[in-house]
């Protein structure tokens, strides 16, 4: 492989990815009732601005129009999720056949210009049927409900769809959306009285994803891939130094909620560390969980946008994590720091630190908010979303290069969307959508990511 020249593989995946909430709208169309997002944005003070996705890039009646944006592209892979309470309105019952019926008319309409559908069966958005019902995630029955839900969607779309992803980030939806002593920034936005119930939330998530994988291996009318998408945080050695690096592998099993999520998801088991730290904190594990949450998958998708940076220390957990200096770079997000040894670091940790050296990796998520604007002549110069992608794009070659399983790679996002609680203020698409009037305007970003496509390598 030529490293100069950033070559990717002949069968490397390039695509784009979105969310059924950030950009569907049509909210109340065609049978579909609220989300917990529906219900968060709506009360006063949670979303910015007092943003709502009831509209977003009105997706919904122009996914036609968004298809076309992806045949000018040149993406033949589709990243995308399917709404819960379009299918099923209450979360559990009866099958919302508008809802079936969207999903199909949109993978038909993508199939037919050679785009494979890459299908999230859960970014967010539960029905608050369920969280009025039983309080969703704080609750088991959430894990049963969710495996039967994914087998209405794949028994019904398991002949146009081959690649389903279960969940998406466990800990945002989870760590993010329940808190102690304090309103969580994220739906559901519920407090709890205690850290054990917030974590008893993400094993209850992880629970989900087990049962999800069976009821699609059970449901699919076709051989098809399954998948777990996960956003670890990612620590990079400050050094390439025997001794940072072997840091950097102590810190992944145990920095922030690693430990919780993709340790037990890809190893059977929580992390030690993890579980001594939390103490009576730690979620109740009933028998035969760990074996649910431990089911095989024929790939994991990593959502990676920044790092943090470690070095060996002499303390117990052997590394120390290193704060950002004063001027170091940033994009338009306050976590959004510019770190793109994280694509290489992330996947070499699965490989390597948690030994999953042969599970194939997609980046199913990697992107940034930008301060956008339309110029005099009607374009969006983006130079700084460019910058951070051809950077990013080039540690995903390294990766590759030096032999890991990355297969493919998903820009987030295809379209300006609804930025949950930063609401529309925030915008990742390399497509600039005026919302006021729907209109699309592919952005600098957008005409350099089709060259890469074009030509397989980071131009």
């Amino acid at each position: 492989m030529n490293v100069a020249s950033y070559q990717f593989p002949a069968a490397f995946q390039w695509g784009a990815a979105t969310a059924a909430y950030q950009i569907e709208g049509a909210a109340t169309a065609d049978g579909r009732k609220p989300s917990v997002w529906d219900r968060f944005s709506a009360i006063r003070g949670r979303v910015l601005k007092g943003d709502t996705g009831a509209i977003a890039c009105d997706h919904y009646h122009r996914y036609e129009q968004d298809i076309q944006l992806m045949v000018k592209l040149g993406i033949r892979h589709y990243r995308f999720s399917i709404a819960w309470s379009r299918i099923l309105p209450e979360g559990r019952g009866n099958v919302n056949w508008a809802g079936i019926d969207f999903y199909q008319r949109l993978v038909d309409g993508l199939l037919s210009h050679g785009i494979t559908p890459h299908a999230t069966l859960f970014h967010w958005d539960s029905p608050q049927a369920l969280e009025d019902r039983y309080g969703s995630w704080r609750s088991r029955e959430m894990a049963l409900d969710f495996a039967d839900y994914v087998t209405a969607v794949v028994s019904r779309l398991g002949d146009r769809i081959t690649h389903w992803m279960t969940l998406n980030e466990i800990l945002c939806f989870t760590h993010m959306g329940y808190a102690v002593d304090k309103i969580p920034p994220h739906a559901p936005g519920t407090q709890v009285k205690s850290l054990k119930e917030v974590w008893q939330t993400s094993h209850h998530a992880l629970l989900a994803h087990g049962l999800g994988c069976q009821a699609i291996r059970a449901a699919s009318p076709i051989p098809c891939s399954v998948a777990l998408v996960d956003n670890p945080v990612i620590p990079v050695p400050i050094t390439e130094s025997a001794a940072d690096i072997a840091a950097a592998q102590a810190a992944f099993s145990t920095i922030e909620g690693n430990g919780g999520i993709i340790v037990p998801a890809l190893t059977g088991a929580y992390s030690p560390v993890l579980l001594e730290r939390l103490g009576a904190n730690a979620p109740d594990i009933q028998t035969g969980d760990l074996d649910i949450i431990h089911q095989p998958l024929d790939a994991l998708g990593l959502n990676l946008y920044s790092g943090t940076y470690v070095r060996a220390a002499d303390n117990p957990c052997g590394y120390v994590c290193l704060a950002y200096p004063t001027g170091y770079p940033r994009l338009h997000m306050p976590w959004l720091w510019v770190v793109p040894d994280a694509i290489y670091w992330g996947v070499r940790h699965v490989g390597k630190t948690l030994g999953q050296s042969d599970l194939p990796i997609v980046m199913t998520e990697n992107g940034c908010a930008a301060q956008d604007e339309v110029n005099a002549a009607g374009e969006v110069i983006d130079s700084d979303r460019i910058f951070y992608l051809r950077q990013y794009l080039k540690s995903a070659h390294r990766a590759v290069a030096e032999g890991y399983p990355l297969q493919g790679y998903f820009v987030w996002s295809l379209l300006d969307n609804f930025e949950w609680s930063w609401g529309y203020d925030r915008r990742f698409g390399i497509t600039y959508v005026d919302y006021a009037t729907q209109q699309r305007i592919p952005k600098a970003s957008f005409h350099w990511y089709a060259e890469c496509i074009r030509q397989n390598r980071v131009c």
